[in-house]
């Protein structure tokens, strides 16, 4: 263990510690290495003599200090001037030295005497490279802190030149610390901190020249030249933010205007609606009650539709059907036999080119010969798809004489098929038979196939006034209107009472829909007050004005376009697809100024990257405008924006620089 020792103060301390600060301070004893050698030696000796109190051997430091500064001055410019070695020979010194105290006496005296920077005009005192605002921290006489509490010195030891400290807070005013920072009072310009290392190094970095004291170069104090044009600068935006702040009065007074009204509005719908609603359900009341008539009447009138056409449909089957039957039974007897299919090819079951009797009575349900009302209820439906009609060349009609002279012949040998509601095949009757009375389209000179034409004929004079009536329902008849040359397969207009029912049901849908239609127009109106009462538009409204216009910036390759609260897009200068870069997400800026930076998230996705997004920063202008657009990290863009929106009632002019250091 080391012995312990105490100073005159009191303070305790051990040998190892008193053995480090020798080491420090005497760091060569090699006098060609060590210009101030003499000096340090004058410090030692003084603190043994003294117990190693401090502040009886101030003055031997600040001479061994400034020694110190001196010949690192020296040495930094001979390496500039390119002279070697940099420090000079022992035998060189003396010569230098006095050369210099020639030369620059008056900066020799401020080394000697200048450890404290004081005036007589009441200055506060401080260390060289020290703020104002911080020199009560450094109080001649006593120790001084480290800031990051790293340790503690005593007073004499700032500024020495050796790094005490971690943070290099012990070294504001010269080069010693990499990490300390020196301040430039810049008098009628802005203070402002460099780092310690610029400190002596030839180049002058305030706008005063107090870095540059060791006299290597000469700083030319042009502080208030700088000032002034920033003054200049300053009055032009304090100007450009007061026209701002007009504009952005305005804009709030639009904006407080804007939402009051919507709440207003707001009120007025709510009541609107609830009146709308109450009419709404009367109206739908009055709908159902009309409705149900209609309904009734309009599908009595499908039904005999439906009903007319399945008989029109029956009729043309049977017309179809007799037009084979006759034209099969080739023997006119009005019955088709075995026979007369073994004649038809197309009844030739196996396809080889004959139809055998087994054939023919399969095609005719194992009867040997069917007559008409057998073939069309069971014949019929399964030949019809097979029956191909034979074409006959058409020939003369046989005068009446021929006919008389058939007629003597004598009533043919087949039986005359049993009445039906179409007239008789020829030759079933002659002139003169008392069933002719029955069948007045019956005549001697008959022998053309039936043709249903006068049924018919009958069946449009039915419907002959219907068509005469009022236009079809629209609703129900427009596939009909479609279909307005096919009169056969239309059905025919509603009658009077029915399309009354009908028009007085469309005049309570119409009254209905007018008053739904309403009430959907209010809920959309209600919701778009409510979207801009709930928007943040600056904490006076000031950004009302903004919402729903759009502004756009291009560049070399691309339109950009903002529309705020909205979205943000970009897209190619010479034409293309516009690109989602993100739509309205939040105010994000920080907690002292939050409407100044807007965020828009989840635009378009970015080839395996992720969704692009935009930061929008806002400043103060006289219009809104986008006047900058860039992408600084892949998918994420930044748009620079200023608007009188942004400008307050007063600017940082600046003024505080010079009231802190003049």
């Amino acid at each position: 263990m080391f012995e312990q020792v105490l100073d005159k103060a009191g303070r305790s301390t051990n040998e190892q510690e008193r053995q480090k600060r020798i080491q420090k301070v005497t760091r060569s004893n090699d006098d060609d290495k060590n210009p101030c050698m003499k000096e340090q030696k004058m410090s030692l000796k003084c603190l043994q003599d003294h117990n190693y109190d401090r502040d009886k051997c101030s003055i031997y430091f600040k001479n061994y200090k400034n020694c110190r500064e001196f010949w690192s001055m020296i040495m930094k410019e001979r390496n500039r001037k390119g002279i070697s070695p940099s420090l000079p020979p022992a035998e060189e010194r003396e010569t230098i030295q006095k050369d210099y105290i020639a030369r620059k006496m008056s900066w020799v005296f401020y080394l000697i005497f200048g450890i404290i920077n004081c005036s007589t005009n009441g200055e506060v005192q401080r260390p060289r490279g020290v703020a104002i605002s911080k020199a009560s921290l450094y109080q001649p006489g006593k120790s001084f802190y480290c800031f990051d509490g790293s340790g503690k010195i005593e007073f004499g030891l700032i500024n020495d030149d050796y790094c005490d400290c971690v943070d290099g807070s012990d070294e504001p005013g010269t080069s010693a610390c990499t990490n300390g920072q020196f301040h430039c009072t810049n008098a009628g310009y802005k203070p402002q901190y460099i780092s310690s290392a610029w400190v002596n190094d030839g180049i002058c970095d305030c706008c005063d020249g107090t870095d540059e004291y060791s006299g290597i170069v000469s700083c030319e104090n042009n502080c208030m030249e700088l000032g002034k044009e920033l003054r200049v600068q300053q009055q032009a935006a304090k100007e450009l933010a007061e026209q701002g702040y007009l504009l952005k009065v305005e804009y709030s007074k639009q904006g407080l205007e804007a939402k009051q009204n919507k709440k207003e509005r707001l009120t007025e719908l709510a009541l609107e609606r609830t009146a709308q609603e109450t009419l709404r359900v009367n109206l739908e009341a009055i709908k159902k009650e009309k409705e149900y008539p209609e309904k009734e009447a309009k599908d009595k009138h499908q039904q005999a539709w439906e009903e007319e056409k399945a008989r029109r449909a029956a009729e043309e089957e049977k017309k179809s059907a007799l037009e084979a039957f006759i034209d099969l039974d080739t023997n006119q007897d009005n019955q088709v036999s075995i026979e007369e299919l073994m004649d038809r090819t197309e009844f030739d079951i196996d396809s080889n080119g004959t139809v055998t009797p087994d054939e023919a009575k399969e095609h005719l349900e194992d009867n040997d010969q069917v007559d008409f009302d057998m073939f069309l209820e069971k014949i019929w439906p399964n030949i019809k798809g097979i029956y191909k009609p034979v074409e006959q060349e058409p020939t003369e009609t046989p005068d009446e004489g021929a006919q008389e002279a058939r007629g003597d012949e004598g009533e043919p040998n087949t039986t005359p098929p049993p009445p039906i509601d179409f007239p008789p095949p020829p030759g079933s009757l002659k002139e003169g038979d008392p069933d002719i009375a029955d069948h007045d389209e019956y005549h001697p000179d008959f022998e053309e196939e039936y043709d249903g034409e006068d049924e018919e004929d009958d069946l449009r004079e039915a419907y002959e006034e219907e068509e005469e009536e009022e236009p079809y329902d629209e609703e129900d008849n427009s596939d009909n209107k479609d279909k307005a040359g096919d009169n056969d397969d239309q059905m025919p207009d509603y009658d009077e009472e029915t399309q009354q029912l009908i028009d007085a049901a469309d005049e309570a849908r119409k009254n209905y829909k007018e008053a739904d239609d309403k009430i959907s127009d209010i809920d959309r109106e209600m919701t778009e007050c409510n979207e801009l009462i709930d928007l943040d538009l600056g904490s006076d409204h000031e950004f009302f004005p903004l919402k729903g216009q759009c502004y756009e910036y291009t560049d070399r390759e691309y339109t950009y376009k903002l529309c705020p609260f909205q979205k943000s897009t970009q897209r190619p200068k010479n034409g293309g697809a516009e690109t989602s870069l993100g739509t309205w997400g939040k105010w994000d800026g920080p907690a002292d100024n939050k409407y100044s930076v807007m965020k828009y998230e989840n635009g378009q996705g970015c080839w395996n990257g992720p969704n692009r997004s935009t930061t929008v920063k806002i400043t103060c202008g006289t219009t809104s405008e986008v006047f900058s657009a860039t992408e600084p990290s892949r998918c994420e863009y930044q748009f620079e924006f200023r608007t009188p929106a942004a400008c307050n009632k007063q600017v940082d002019t600046g003024s505080h620089y010079d009231h802190e250091e003049l």
